[in-house]
C-alpha cells in the first residue's frame, strides 16, 4: 500500500511514517506543507492520502476539496485529534473515505487503511454514535421499518452493538460467539439493509430507534 501523509506536526508525522514503514507499508511522502502535499499527491498518485484536520495554512477540508477539484479520486482519510461533530460530517460530505483519531492503536489504523483502500468508508468507532445522531434528523423516512423486519433477532442484536461502535472482536466476546460468526452476520446485515459500510448500518439503527432501551 502506497501512502502519502500531510500533517504539520513534525514529530507525529515522522513517528507515523516510521511506524507505517515498519509494518511494511510504503510512505511515498510525508509533508508538513499543504500546498506542497497537494502537488506531491498529483505527482505520486498514492493509494491513500492521510490528512490532518487542523493545519495553519489550510485545513483538512480545504486540502480535500482541492484534491477533488484536481480530479484526484484516490481515498482520503482524515487523521486528527478532533472529535467535533461538524468536522466529521464535513469531511464525509466532501468525499473523505475515513475519519480516524490520532490516539487509535497502530493495528486499528492499519486495519482501517486496508478497509479504506478496498472502498469502504471507515469512521473511528468512538464517533459512530455522533455520526448517527448527527444525520438522524436529516432523513427520518429514508429507511422503512419493513427493511429492518428482514433481520433475524440475532442480526438485530448485532446491529445494535454496531451502532455502539463495537468491533467484531468485542461483539463476539459480548455475545459469546466467534469473530467469524459475527463477520457473517454483519455481511448479512449490510446486504439486507442495502448499505456498504458498518457506519451506514449504524445510522439506520439509530434513525429507526432499533436499539432504544426501555
Amino acid at each position: 500500500m502506497r501512502i502519502l501523509l500531510i500533517d504539520d506536526h513534525a514529530l507525529f508525522r515522522i513517528g507515523l511514517q516510521e511506524l507505517l514503514q515498519r509494518r511494511g507499508l510504503s510512505v511515498v511522502a510525508a509533508l508538513g506543507d499543504c500546498q506542497e502535499g497537494i502537488e506531491r499527491v498529483e505527482q505520486e498518485r498514492p493509494e491513500v492520502v492521510l490528512l490532518d484536520m487542523r493545519m495553519p495554512d489550510m485545513n483538512g477540508i480545504e486540502v480535500l476539496k482541492e484534491l477533488r477539484e484536481r480530479n484526484l479520486t484516490m481515498p482520503v482519510a482524515i487523521l486528527t485529534t478532533s472529535r467535533d461533530e461538524k468536522d466529521v460530517i464535513d469531511s464525509l460530505q466532501n468525499g473523505a473515505q475515513g475519519y480516524l483519531l490520532k490516539d487509535m492503536e497502530p493495528d486499528e489504523l492499519i486495519t482501517a487503511l486496508n478497509e479504506i483502500v478496498q472502498g469502504h468508508t471507515v469512521v473511528a468507532k468512538e464517533l459512530t454514535g455522533i455520526l448517527a445522531k448527527a444525520v438522524q434528523g436529516e432523513n427520518q423516512a429514508s429507511t422503512p421499518q419493513t427493511v429492518l423486519d428482514d433481520l433475524t433477532p440475532r442480526e438485530r442484536e448485532i446491529l445494535c452493538h454496531l451502532a455502539e461502535g463495537q468491533s467484531n472482536k468485542v461483539i463476539a466476546r459480548n455475545l459469546g460467539i466467534s469473530d467469524g460468526t459475527v463477520k457473517l452476520h454483519v455481511k448479512a446485515i449490510l446486504r439486507k439493509l442495502d448499505v456498504h459500510s458498518r457506519v451506514e448500518a449504524a445510522v439506520i439503527a439509530v434513525e429507526q430507534n432499533l436499539c432504544s432501551k426501555g
